[in-house]
């Protein structure tokens, strides 16, 4: 795999990452928990594009799992899977980088 093609693939993930927590806002969750996801979505907002540099997804990334560990619960199942989705993507994305 060249460098590009693992920069396109990273960036893939984190694009994955904020349409999971996008999604959340849709759907019916607590209030503190649509804070924290609010937040996440905003911070990974920020990840997202070609010309983001490699240390800003690596920060908000970082920071996103952080909002993250806040969620227990959302009180919706469909946004709590959209939260463990989410999750993963973050393992995933920091393992790269």
């Amino acid at each position: 795999m060249t460098d590009a093609d693992a920069d396109s693939e990273l960036r893939s993930l984190v694009a994955d990452l904020h349409v999971h927590l996008e999604a959340t806002a849709e759907l019916p969750v607590e209030t503190r928990a649509s804070q924290w996801l609010g937040e996440a979505e905003a911070v990974c907002e920020d990840a997202v594009g070609p010309d983001v540099p490699e240390a800003v997804v690596e920060k908000r990334v970082e920071q996103v799992g952080m909002l993250l560990s806040n969620v227990e619960r959302t009180g919706s199942e469909a946004a709590d899977e959209r939260v463990a989705a989410a999750r993963e993507l973050v393992e995933e994305i920091e393992s790269r980088l």
